[in-house]
Parts: structure tokens; sequence; C-alpha cells
């Protein structure tokens, strides 16, 4: 009898599907269970939960533009910004621009508001990627810059849309007369659309764009000279990561319940979404989200940890909550220097090493 050591496919169908073995559907079925779970039996981080899928989507939508095609962004926070104060107007003042048929099929405004939104936000991505034609690296990287100072501007003193510094105040979201007005409902919201993104990214990746992408990202004079279209692809990176950040800003929106420009949407929130893909790995989907959840859960463990000092020390409870923005960079720090490919690639290391124990490799 003969045991097979190893995973063998017969087919690219069975090479390229998402989960290829029993164990990883069964551990995933599992985390989904768990997660929808967890709302009904606790209480407590519900909000961060949803803050969480949300990152997810942003991360994965910067992933699609830095991180597989090699355009470095540093204007993700201010395309969420647009996403969220478009998707906001189409539910508000928008509404009767749209036809009545996706009413309907939608069961209300909200979905097709925050679709509407990013597609507002895709527009605007394309137009500040114009410059990807002649620009890269780091020049690339001060006009996306450049367009994060415009957006914020346009946010502050867009008063008829922003509702400029004092902010705006958001309706709960409602799809066929059920609304999504606590937390615990609108977790379970955001992680389908985080679900949704995730698995239209990762399907991208496998298709032709997404080839193009990282063509365009690991040569793009012998992309060109195969045929691929440089200022067509790199437009198209652009749109697809602005709008899936778009959707995320909706949800930010309809999440928060208010909104005010400054400093949400800041450079800030821009930083820690490149942060995000480079500890969770560069142009990997899974590491995208790996690196939002990380960067998501680290503030979360700091307070507790002082919290949890606090209760025998209490001086030491303020210094280490100041010391949130110094752990931050240290770790993206300490990524950088020790595992430069991020937690998607630690990870596939661990796979590997517990498919071939105990044997050595």
């Amino acid at each position: 009898m003969q045991n097979k050591c190893g995973q063998f496919f017969t087919s690219y169908r069975q090479e390229n599907r998402l989960f290829k073995t029993w164990f990883e559907r069964f551990w995933l079925l599992v985390l989904f269970v768990g997660l929808i779970l967890y709302p009904l039996c606790f209480d407590s981080y519900v909000l961060q939960l949803c803050m969480i899928n949300i990152a997810i989507i942003a991360a994965v939508s910067l992933n699609v533009l830095t991180g597989a095609c090699g355009q470095i962004s540093l204007g993700q926070g201010a395309f969420v910004g647009v996403g969220a104060y478009a998707g906001v107007w189409f539910v508000q003042s928008g509404a009767a621009m749209l036809p009545e048929w996706m009413f309907v099929v939608f069961g209300g405004p909200f979905i097709p508001a925050i679709l509407c939104g990013g597609l507002v936000t895709a527009l605007v991505g394309m137009f500040f990627g114009i410059p990807s034609l002649r620009l890269k690296g780091i020049y690339l990287a001060i006009a996306t810059l450049a367009a994060q100072f415009i957006l914020e501007y346009v946010f502050l003193h867009w008063k008829s849309v922003t509702g400029g510094h004092s902010g705006m105040a958001v309706p709960a979201p409602e799809i066929f007369g059920y609304t999504f007005d606590t937390y615990p409902r609108m977790f379970y919201l955001t992680l389908a659309c985080a679900v949704l993104m995730v698995y239209l990214a990762t399907n991208l990746m496998r298709s032709k764009p997404g080839r193009a992408f990282v063509s365009i990202r690991d040569h793009h004079l012998s992309a060109e000279i195969v045929g691929v279209n440089l200022f067509w692809y790199k437009l198209q990176a652009f749109a697809v990561s602005a709008f899936m950040a778009g959707v995320a800003g909706g949800l930010w929106a309809h999440t928060a319940r208010y909104l005010t420009p400054s400093p949400t949407f800041g450079i800030g929130l821009s930083i820690s979404y490149l942060a995000m893909i480079i500890i969770g790995g560069l142009g990997s989907v899974l590491g995208a989200v790996y690196g939002a959840i990380f960067i998501s859960v680290l503030p979360i463990c700091l307070d507790l940890l002082a919290e949890l000092v606090g209760g025998f020390f209490p001086e030491l409870a303020t210094p280490i909550k100041a010391t949130k923005g110094g752990v931050f960079g240290l770790v993206l720090m300490l990524f950088l220097i020790f595992e430069p490919e991020g937690l998607a690639h630690r990870w596939r290391l661990i796979k590997a090493y517990w498919k071939l124990y105990p044997f050595a490799h």
C-alpha cells in the first residue's frame, strides 16, 4: 500500500483552487463560525472588529496597487475619505440620481450608494494615477502625497458635501427594511464586504490584469516589450485599488455614524495602510489581511498591557499608553530588518516545516 507524501495535482484547475485541501477548508469554516458567534456571545471589541474588517478592505486595495503593480501610494487614506463622503452623499442627496431598479434589486439606497461612491473614488484614483506613466518610485510617492493633501483640502472646504470642520452625521444603513443600527449588525455587514473584496482581489491576481500588474512591478520594460500596455494597466490598478478603498470608506462612514475630515483621513491613515501591507507581505492578498489584523490589534494589546501593569504599578499605565507611536515604528523597523517578506512569508515557512516534520529539508 502506497501513501502520498505531498500534494499532487492532475490539472491546472486543481492547482489554482483557493483552498486545496480539506484541512484548509475545515479551519476556514471554523474561523467563520467563530466570527459569526462572537458578537452573539461577547459585547467587547465588536466596534474594533468592524474597523478591522474595514482595514482589511483598505489594505487589500493598497496591496493591489503597491504590492502587485509596484505603484507606491501615500494617498490611500484620502481615497478612503473620498469613498466615505461620496457614499454618504449618494445616500442623503444623490439618491434621486440613481435609477429606481437599483433600489428594488439591492433593497434600498445603501448598496447602490456604496458602489457609486466606489466608482467616484475609482475616477479620482485614475486621475491622480495619470502621472504614473512618467513617474515611479519616490517620485510617484510624492505625487500621491500631493493627492493626499489636495483631497484633505477638499474635505475641509467643500462644506456643502462634507460639512467642513463641523463634519456630518451619517444615517444607519438599511437593506430590505433591515436597519444596521448596532455594532454587532455592522460587524456582519462589514465582514461580508471584507470577504467579498478579498475574494475579488484574489481572483483578480489570478487573471490577465493581475499577471500584467506583476509583470509591470517586476520589470516594466520587459512587460512593455511583450505587449503589456503600461499606461492602461497602471490606470486600471489605480482604479481597482481606489474603488475598493472607496467601498471601505463608505463602510467606515456608516460604522462611525459621524464624519470629520481631519485627522480621520489624514496622512497618518495612509501610512498605517502602507505599514499593513509591508508587515503582512507585499504582493500577497493574505499578507494584507494579516497586516491589517496585526496593526489594528496592536493598539488594543498595548491598552490591555497598560491596564494589566497599571493594576500593580499605576504610575506606569500612562507612559505605556503614550508609547503607541514608538512601538508602531519599532515594530515596522523590526519587520523590515528581520522579516522583509512579511507575515505571509513566515506563515508559508511554518506550514512547510510542519508539512515535512519530523524530516529535515
